[in-house]
């Protein structure tokens, strides 16, 4: 089986590379299944042996490359021969993974043209230069920040706020490119389902600072409203680990209120597609720069200063107030107060009609959160219109839940 999982993934590559090419090629379909089963043979016998074969594949596919550099000036296909090799070798002991990893290649080699013109028509070179900055801002200072509590209530956890930056300027970052990428519509449409589900105050924010661009009002507002949307569906999702009898009666309002929102959402994504006002500038141009270091760097010190409020209200109220501690962790994360109210119903602190009501609080908080950021980065008219669009799910949501309160 190993060697016919090889010989496939040889095939599979050879043939891209002989349907991609009119000219001669220094290696076809043939070669590339002959790669493939080669490197799984030499993974049969020892590793050095699969280690001398590598270097005489690289040796052949030089000088395959200088005998066709002249018609073929890419080195793609030899790097793919190489790459054949190793693949075959590694699906003799996990085939699974070869294929993985030969379907993901393969891919590559059929996207040539779409990520050719990704990176020469769509990205420019001050997006490329902000892409690098939000590397450095994640993956060079991010890990050398210290990952433990410090400060009052131990909530000053220098890793975890600057991952809030980090989350901040990524959803920015990329919510400028699926713009660039899919349109105003489709691009901020995604980016809002997928940062809601990471943080939709920070969604709100971003998108609200994008709405004073060239996406207009309604792209962006949509966007907003989705995230919040992420947030009725997450709910649930960390309710039904904690306590499933909390789930029970909670699920209907959030189900009501989700439905409302998807309805209002749509319009308002539908109504995207026309334009709302004319430019002479072609909407692939944006004005804004897609990395925004210092509106991240202030939320991130709002939303801090709100999780130190959170704790000072548990640690000076206690159990007893329930519902004003989970309405100050919601000026944080919805999430947070909802879980903790779940989790003290789960131990029987609280009545699931407490916690139901502790939960209401923490969403109601984190909407006014929500509100607050809309109204900041984006403007009045930004802030006005997601207030509007909030307003029905919330009063459905609302009257959905006291009912699940009162009549059970």
């Amino acid at each position: 089986m190993p060697f016919l999982v090889a010989l496939a993934i040889g095939l599979l590559l050879g043939f891209e590379r002989e349907r991609s090419h009119t000219r001669n090629l220094p290696a076809g379909s043939r070669s590339f299944a002959l790669l493939g089963l080669a490197g799984a043979v030499a993974a049969a016998i020892d590793t050095w042996t699969i280690a001398a074969g590598s270097i005489g594949v690289a040796a052949l596919m030089a000088v395959a490359y200088v005998r066709t550099s002249a018609d073929d000036p890419g080195t793609t296909t030899e790097i793919a021969g190489l790459i054949a090799y190793l693949l075959g070798a590694l699906a003799y002991t996990r085939p699974a993974e070869a294929v993985a990893l030969a379907v993901v290649v393969a891919g590559l080699l059929v996207s040539k043209a779409r990520i050719h013109r990704f990176v020469r028509e769509i990205v420019s070179e001050v997006e490329l230069e902000d892409a690098i900055k939000f590397f450095v801002v994640a993956f060079v200072i991010l890990p050398l920040l210290p990952d433990r509590p410090l400060g009052p209530y131990g909530v000053l956890n220098p890793a975890k706020v600057w991952l809030l930056v980090v989350l901040l300027t990524g959803i920015g970052w990329v919510g400028y490119i699926g713009v660039r990428a899919l349109g105003p519509q489709r691009g901020l449409l995604v980016t809002g389902m997928a940062g809601g589900f990471v943080s939709a105050s920070a969604t709100t924010a971003s998108m609200g600072r994008l709405s004073r661009t060239e996406a207009g009002l309604r792209a962006p507002l949509a966007s907003a409203l989705v995230a919040s949307l992420a947030t009725f569906v997450q709910l649930l999702m960390v309710i039904g680990v904690v306590d499933i009898d909390v789930l029970r009666r909670l699920w209907p309002p959030v189900v009501a209120g989700a439905l409302v929102l998807v309805a209002i959402a749509a319009f308002v994504y539908r109504g995207s597609s026309r334009p709302e006002r004319d430019t002479d500038e072609p909407p692939d141009k944006p004005t804004s720069r897609p990395f925004a270091l210092r509106p991240a760097l202030v939320l991130a010190a709002v939303l801090t200063l709100a999780l130190l409020v959170s704790r000072w209200a548990a640690d000076v109220l206690g159990p007893n107030g329930l519902v004003l501690t989970a309405f100050a962790a919601g000026l944080a994360d919805a999430h947070a107060g909802a879980v903790a109210a779940a989790s003290l119903a789960a131990t029987g602190a609280v009545t699931v009609d407490a916690a139901l009501i502790a939960i209401g609080a923490a969403l109601g908080s984190n909407l006014l959160v929500k509100a607050i950021l809309a109204f900041t980065a984006g403007g009045r008219r930004f802030g006005l219109a997601f207030v509007a669009g909030m307003a029905a799910p919330t009063i459905v949501f609302g009257v959905a839940l006291a009912l699940a309160v009162t009549l059970v």
